[in-house]
């Protein structure tokens, strides 16, 4: 290997042992030796003069200098699948593994079964997904996009869209309301367990809005505290308090009867929910074409 030519075979064997975890696995998906595995590594190491890759007997992991030369390989071997589809004349072909961060509920009950659809109309596209309602640094973690419910301040290295709005419900369990009485006045839910979002405060301020376009901030408060929107819900379906939710989420609970809606002629302040992804020149095409689905099934306008 020359100062003048370095062997893109052996970066991206380098690539593909790096995502693998270990030589016998790359090559296996490879299709090569582990011998060969090893001896494209040895030509990298030798061609940059820095060690890639600590290596014993039971694990493999990226040395500093491995680490800052994988995220290159990574964004140079993107760019040249961008440049080969766009010369290419026939329809471009999605390829690798879509790395998602979701938000629970969103994630599970809106996003999963678009992806389901995404991966059988392109089987050589594999996805890796990470549940989490905490926010999440996507390039820091390797995330090639994320979804993420409520305002949040935008990062100049990520972009970010509105793919949908959601509208939030009051709700609690029929048991809860037997016990406890059905507000049925604004200044009535200053006497409920309200179960709050966020692990640091036991008060949560919203807005609701009369039908005459009244603003009405409501403090609530209550004893018990999640991180979870869904952990939320289960609690309000077993009666622990009132809960003040998305649609997507409550929606199917209301209907069956395991939550009342409260003052259902009062509007919450919609939420938007965003697409977040690195702010690059060239996305993968895998990334692109599910950024599309996203905003085509959700239809934003």
């Amino acid at each position: 290997m020359s100062k003048e030519n370095i062997d893109l075979s052996a970066v991206r064997i380098f690539v593909t042992t790096t995502n693998q975890g270990s030589f016998v696995a790359g090559a296996k998906k490879l299709g090569i030796t582990r011998s060969a595995v090893g001896k494209a590594i040895v030509r990298l190491e030798t061609y940059l003069g820095v060690r890639l890759l600590h290596r014993t007997t039971r694990k493999m992991s990226l040395t500093t200098d491995g680490k800052k030369f994988y995220d290159g390989c990574i964004q140079i071997l993107e760019n040249l699948e961008e440049v080969e589809t766009s010369i290419r004349q026939d329809k471009p072909i999605p390829k690798g593994v879509l790395r998602l961060t979701l938000t629970q509920a969103f994630g599970r009950i809106i996003v999963l079964p678009l992806l389901k659809e995404f991966l059988k109309t392109w089987p050589e596209v594999e996805a890796e997904i990470s549940f989490s309602d905490r926010m999440i640094d996507i390039i820091e973690e390797g995330f090639d996009l994320g979804i993420r419910i409520g305002e949040f301040q935008p990062d100049s290295q990520l972009i970010s869209r509105v793919i949908t709005k959601a509208n939030l419900y009051l709700c609690a369990a029929p048991s809860y309301l037997v016990e406890n009485g059905t507000p049925q006045l604004i200044a009535d839910l200053k006497d409920h367990e309200f179960l709050i979002y966020g692990l640091k405060s036991s008060i949560y301020n919203f807005n609701l809005y009369s039908e005459a376009g009244v603003l009405h901030t409501i403090r609530a408060i209550g004893r018990l505290k999640f991180d979870s929107g869904e952990a939320i819900k289960d609690a309000a379906v077993e009666g622990l308090g009132i809960a003040y939710l998305p649609d997507f989420l409550v929606k199917n609970d209301i209907q069956s009867g395991r939550l009342v809606q409260i003052l259902p002629t009062y509007k919450s302040e919609m939420i938007p929910i965003y697409v977040i992804y690195p702010n690059r020149k060239h996305l993968p095409i895998r990334v692109r074409l599910f950024i599309d689905v996203l905003t085509k099934n959700l239809n934003y306008n």
